[in-house]
C-alpha cells in the first residue's frame, strides 16, 4: 500500500482465537455471531496483523504479534497457529530483523508484543530486532511491570525484560511523533495508555487501530470489547475518531481482522458505513 512516499505493508503473522463474547462486550451473540461466527467453544478467529512502514529514512514495525513462547495449554486455549510468520514476512519483503530501526508497541498485551523477543541458542530471550528502539508509553510500561489481578495474565515479562537489559526501551509520555510522519496517539479505553499509530505522508493519512477497533466487525461505536478496562472511553474516542476519519478520508488498518485488513469509513445518514480498501 502506498501512502504518499511511504510504503505500508500489512503483515500476516497467523491466527488465534478468543472468546467471542469477550471480544464484543455487551453486543448480543445473535448479532456478533453473524459477523464473526463462533466455534463450539464460543471462540472467534482473529488474525495477527503487525504493520511495517518504510518512510525512506526509517523502517518501523508496529506491534510484533504473538511470538512463540506458548506451552500446550495456551496453544490449545487460544488455538494459536504455529509457526509464527513475522520473520518470514520480513524476508518476503527483502528485509532482515536487523533492518528494523523502530518497533512501536501500541500497548504491552502478549498478543501484540510477543514477537518483541526470541530465544537464542542458549535458550535465553533476546531482542528480536537488535538495532531497533522499542517505543512504548511510560504509563503502559509501568502497568505491565506492576499489573493488578485483573490484568496480570495479559502481560508476559519475557516480552519486555530483555529489552530493559539491552537498553532498547524508549519510553514516551502521551501523544508523540516517533519519526517524521509517524505519531503515537493515546486513546485509553482498552488500557490506561493504549495507543493507535497515525501515519501521514503528503497529506494522506492511515491509522493503525490496535485494540481500539480490533476488527472490521467492530466498526459500530457500541461494539466495544469486554476486555477493555475503560469501555466508555473507548466508545467516546471511537465516535470522535470516525468524524475525523471521514473528514480526512483516512485509511484504517485493523490489527486483528481475519478478513478485511484495511478500509475507509463514510457516514450514511447518522450511521457509519465501512468500505473495504484493496491493498497490496
Amino acid at each position: 500500500m502506498e501512502l504518499g512516499s511511504f510504503k505500508i505493508d500489512i503483515l500476516h503473522d497467523g491466527y488465534f482465537k478468543l472468546d467471542g463474547g469477550a471480544m464484543f462486550g455487551v453486543v448480543p451473540k445473535q448479532v456478533w455471531d453473524r459477523l464473526e461466527p463462533a466455534d463450539d467453544r464460543n471462540r472467534i478467529k482473529l488474525a495477527s496483523n503487525p504493520t511495517l512502514v518504510r518512510t525512506g529514512d526509517h523502517t518501523i514495525l508496529i506491534d510484533t504479534g504473538l511470538g512463540d513462547k506458548y506451552g500446550p495449554s495456551s496453544l490449545d486455549h487460544y488455538e494459536i497457529e504455529l509457526p509464527r510468520y513475522l520473520t518470514a514476512e520480513l524476508h518476503r519483503l527483502g528485509l532482515e530483523p536487523e533492518n528494523v530501526d523502530y518497533v512501536i508497541n501500541t500497548h504491552l498485551h502478549f498478543d501484540h508484543i510477543g514477537g518483541n523477543t526470541v530465544r537464542n541458542e542458549a535458550g535465553d530471550f533476546i531482542p528480536a530486532f537488535p538495532n531497533a528502539k522499542y517505543v512504548m508509553q511510560k504509563a503502559e510500561y509501568e502497568d505491565a511491570m506492576s499489573p493488578g489481578p485483573r490484568t496480570k495474565a495479559s502481560y508476559n515479562p519475557d516480552d519486555i525484560v530483555p529489552l530493559q537489559e539491552s537498553g532498547q526501551i524508549h519510553l514516551i509520555d502521551g501523544d508523540t511523533e516517533v519519526v517524521p510522519g509517524i505519531r503515537m496517539r493515546v486513546t485509553g479505553g482498552h488500557t490506561r495508555s493504549h495507543s493507535i499509530v497515525e501515519i501521514e505522508a503528503e497529506g494522506q493519512k492511515a491509522l493503525f487501530l490496535a485494540d481500539l477497533i480490533p476488527t472490521s466487525s467492530h466498526i459500530r461505536v457500541p461494539y466495544v470489547m469486554g476486555y477493555d478496562l475503560f469501555p466508555a472511553d473507548t466508545a467516546t474516542y471511537k465516535e470522535e475518531l470516525f468524524k475525523e476519519a471521514v473528514e480526512g478520508d483516512y485509511i484504517l488498518i485493523f490489527e486483528h481482522s481475519p478478513h478485511v485488513k484495511a478500509g475507509r469509513v463514510r457516514f450514511d445518514g447518522d450511521e457509519i458505513r465501512f468500505i473495504a480498501e484493496p491493498y497490496a
